[in-house]
């Protein structure tokens, strides 16, 4: 038996970055969760996802993601995850570096 539609925001993967996007209100794609347009019609919510899926080049993997009408906050663990954004950040180096060699232990102790 299909679930009943529950109040959305359509979320992606920008194409570059990886990073969590949503459908803004004004149709572009931003990392503002709270910017996110709230689609509540259950036909408008799968033309928005069928115009998402459609587009190349920019975001990937676009679904609907039920939220809180008041708050727009996610219901589900995984989109609570995706709006918190990442929980480590990637080490920057210089290029052309090579990691600093490790100090090897010895493999016995001499007594």
């Amino acid at each position: 038996m299909p679930r009943a539609f529950r109040p959305s925001i359509l979320t992606a993967n920008d194409l570059l970055t990886g990073a969590a996007v949503y459908l803004s209100r004004d149709g572009s794609w931003t990392r503002d969760i709270a910017a996110a347009r709230l689609l509540e019609d259950e036909a408008r919510a799968g033309a928005a996802l069928a115009a998402a899926e459609a587009m190349h080049g920019e975001i990937v993997a676009p679904f609907l993601a039920p939220v809180d009408p008041a708050t727009l906050s996610p219901l589900a663990t995984r989109d609570m995850i995706r709006a918190r954004g990442p929980f480590t950040l990637p080490r920057a180096r210089k290029a052309g570096t090579r990691k600093p060699a490790r100090q090897q232990e010895p493999r016995h102790v001499s007594a």
